[in-house]
């Protein structure tokens, strides 16, 4: 993808770095496949504030998007590469030989006009979805599902994949994103190719303003608050208010987060920071 560095004609632009949208065919959704998203203002169903922070935006319509790859030995060809306002990947919108149409994640590299295929006996290509077990090692997916027919859950953001790097009889080895090594059943799906839009992560807002757009309103830091109102609040001066920690008194850093004994720990052989879990 490219990058767009703006002029600093004004305060807001000079930092700012945007996309170019240079893969992007079309600024117009297939209607059939959008449906309305209300905006709830962080607001619960009494109407009062349950999160702080939250309210205002741009409307956006949310775009239906295949994350299961069930329309099995069908071919599809990709008619549109489009800008999804409810992720940080691009969408790909297929054309089915049956007539159906359908939205998937786009894979990075993935051409107006190219055709692709999910299945169980098809090649593993770019764009492809086919089970783990069918694909060879080293191979970079991503939309990587946890559970069969659950649809992907992993590895669906800008830039993300996984790598397969092991096959056993019940399970696939897969090295995630933070470089986490984790089981996964061997007769799950996974889409061939890496996430669109893979310097999301490179992009500067430039102002303040750009997050009200997205509906996010400004965060005030615990420090600047007053003792009743945050464990970190209050001092003479600007006093750093001691360990950093939530709202709640939880701390916000150095402390595990990960339930004991979930369920799932068995599945990972190593952690992104190299300790072992798995026996």
């Amino acid at each position: 993808m490219a990058l767009k560095k703006y002029k600093p004609m004004t305060a807001g632009t000079r930092w700012r770095i945007g996309n170019a949208y240079a893969e992007i065919t079309t600024n117009e959704p297939e209607k059939s496949l959008v449906e309305f998203k209300k905006g709830t203002g962080g607001r619960n169903s009494s109407g009062r504030r349950a999160m702080r922070y939250i309210g205002g935006g741009h409307k956006k319509m949310y775009r239906v998007i295949d994350f299961k790859r069930n329309k099995k030995e069908i071919p599809a060809t990709v008619a549109t590469i489009e800008y999804d306002p409810n992720r940080s990947a691009f969408i790909a919108l297929l054309h089915y030989a049956d007539g159906e149409k359908r939205y998937i994640i786009a894979p990075q590299g993935l051409k107006v006009g190219a055709t692709v295929v999910s299945g169980d006996a098809v090649a593993p290509e770019l764009g492809n979805a086919l089970q783990l077990k069918n694909m060879p090692l080293g191979t970079v997916v991503h939309n990587i599902e946890m559970q069969p027919g659950q649809g992907g859950k992993i590895a669906r953001s800008a830039g993300a994949s996984a790598q397969l790097s092991n096959k056993e009889t019940k399970y696939a080895v897969l090295k995630m994103p933070s470089g986490e090594l984790r089981k996964v059943l061997i007769n799950c799906y996974a889409t061939v190719g890496v996430a669109s839009n893979s310097d999301h992560n490179l992009e500067s807002k430039g102002k303040a303003g750009a997050n009200r757009w997205k509906g996010i309103k400004p965060r005030n830091r615990g420090v600047a608050m007053n003792p009743v109102d945050h464990p970190m609040g209050g001092g003479e001066g600007r006093a750093s208010g001691g360990h950093p920690r939530s709202r709640t008194g939880k701390y916000a850093k150095g402390e595990k987060t990960r339930t004991k004994g979930k369920g799932s720990d068995k599945l990972i052989i190593q952690r992104s920071n190299g300790s072992k879990l798995s026996k």
